[in-house]
């Protein structure tokens, strides 16, 4: 499946540095990237103050300066999380071509939609890098690493490589905004509430079913198909006659260091889920834990 947008200048203009960095279709996308990075630093530096300040300004006023960079910030990934989700599920359920995709064209095959989907998820974490950098005293080494272990995967998937994967791991923001709405409860004096109670069961259902069960489901697949490619390249070398598919495809290789790389970052992203089912089970607990004893 085509990308739904228009292929911009940027396509001629960046081919000879893409290919140089030896990554062949980024060209084709780059304008996406820049123009979702400008979005959503406007509505991280304008948008969200004014609205906020102007909708919920007994709430959003009152706030503290590092709270309002955080309220500001959860107001990016409400928008985020729930655009690249609904994109995600309609790439994995309306691509044809990706979904027929074979061992080959797994690794190294490409499609129009699905990097569309590469490309936001891109100009997201580009945004989140920046961020965490400007205030890393305040969001932490934990998500400096998480933006920056997710930038990397995502970059390196325009070589392309696991092209098939972005929509996939993608899902995992299916439970962010119930994340984000968690936080705002909090900030909005509805701490301990019915709403906050049930918002909170399903952000610990959704985060554990889909960072935890359907992302080690997914790791196993591309670590399988990682593995066969490396020991079975025979096999693999035959597969995958899709010319438009594997236009990108090249010699079908897999350095060392490539797999090392995004590995690393699955891996990353996997610790770190692990270590957040945790706080929020924590956090969670702690919130009607107080309630219940209030009532006593």
């Amino acid at each position: 499946m085509r990308d739904p947008f228009f292929y911009g200048p940027s396509q001629a203009l960046f081919e000879p540095l893409c290919d140089f960095l030896s990554l062949q279709s980024l060209s084709y996308h780059i304008h996406e990237i820049l123009i979702v990075f400008c979005i959503y630093h406007i509505i991280f530096e304008y948008i969200a103050p004014l609205l906020s300040a102007s909708l919920l300004s007994k709430s959003y006023n009152t706030l503290s300066y590092e709270s309002k960079l955080r309220w500001n910030m959860h107001c990016v990934s409400m928008v985020s999380s729930v655009g690249i989700c609904v994109l995600s599920l309609w790439t994995i359920f309306r691509d044809q071509e990706r979904r027929h995709m074979d061992l080959g064209e797994r690794i190294w095959g490409y499609t129009g939609a699905a990097g569309l989907v590469q490309a936001l998820a891109t100009g997201y974490f580009l945004f989140d890098l920046v961020v965490m950098v400007r205030y890393l005293k305040i969001f932490g080494l934990g998500m400096l690493a998480h933006a920056s272990s997710c930038l990397l995967t995502y970059t390196l998937g325009f070589r392309p490589i696991f092209n098939y994967y972005g929509c996939v791991f993608m899902l995992y923001e299916l439970s962010t905004p119930f994340l984000n709405i968690h936080w705002f409860f909090d900030k909005l004096g509805m701490t301990g509430t019915r709403a906050q109670l049930y918002n909170g069961l399903m952000l610990l259902g959704v985060f554990f079913c889909c960072r935890l069960i359907w992302g080690a489901y997914s790791s196993f697949n591309i670590y399988r198909d990682v593995w066969n490619a490396l020991h079975f390249d025979a096999k693999t070398h035959d597969l995958s006659t899709n010319g438009e598919i594997m236009k990108f495809g090249g010699d079908r290789l897999l350095p060392t260091w490539l797999v090392m790389l995004y590995m690393g970052g699955h891996v990353t992203l996997q610790v770190l889920n692990v270590f957040w089912f945790g706080k929020m089970i924590a956090a969670v607990r702690k919130r009607f834990v107080k309630v219940e004893k209030k009532e006593e």
